[in-house]
């Protein structure tokens, strides 16, 4: 009786340079966690303070990331699908952060909130240029790009947003881009998902019993 078992195909060497990318990746985003931890509670600054969140999420990620390299294709899309699932998330938990700090009606310091939103975006700009030649990678590399594109775009519209509050006096440029920072989630976590969900099933078809 033929037998056509067959196992997955062993896994690519880890990319070296994507190795090292990773690792600046994650100081930088465990850097500005910090910065923008205490600069978005002092500033009272739903944008800063989300965006905060999202670096130590980043950081967290880059650091699976680091963790499953050289793993099978079925435990990277494994991972990759937990991040997508945690982008959602934080996209969900960041509209919620809007609706009560609308509630409570404090308006952010600007100039605060402006100079922290340009350091956090020359930060998120270098992990972004770092990162851009692994976009097109499987969905575990998608997503850590992804993370870093998102987090350069909501950078600027906290800049602006900074600029909104300092002519204004109001709060809601601060809310508004508290919830594109959560559309950015919501999108983006949809998109490593779906390609994360893709590559198991992939992998399912590799493996015949």
């Amino acid at each position: 009786m033929a037998c056509t078992c067959s196992h997955e195909p062993a896994p690519k060497k880890p990319n070296s340079k994507f190795r090292t990318a990773l690792w600046i990746a994650l100081f930088i985003n465990l850097a500005m966690f910090f910065v923008e931890l205490i600069g978005g509670a002092y500033a009272h600054s739903s944008a800063l303070w989300a965006d905060s969140l999202d670096f130590f999420g980043d950081a967290v990620n880059y650091g699976i990331s680091l963790a499953v390299l050289g793993a099978s294709l079925y435990w990277r899309a494994t991972v990759a699908l937990l991040k997508g699932l945690t982008m959602a998330l934080f996209g969900f938990v960041v509209i919620g952060k809007s609706a009560y700090a609308y509630i409570q009606g404090i308006p952010p310091e600007a100039i605060t909130m402006g100079a922290i939103g340009i350091l956090a975006l020359i930060a998120n700009v270098v992990a972004a240029v770092v990162l851009y030649a692994f976009r097109d990678g499987d969905s575990n590399m998608q997503s850590v790009w992804l993370c870093s594109r998102n987090d350069a775009i909501g950078n600027v519209a906290v800049i602006l947003a900074a600029v909104g509050v300092f002519g204004t006096g109001s709060l809601l440029p601060d809310i508004i881009v508290a919830v594109i920072m959560a559309t950015l989630g919501l999108t983006g976590g949809y998109q490593v998902i779906k390609k994360a969900l893709h590559e198991r099933r992939e992998f399912k078809n590799v493996v015949k019993v």
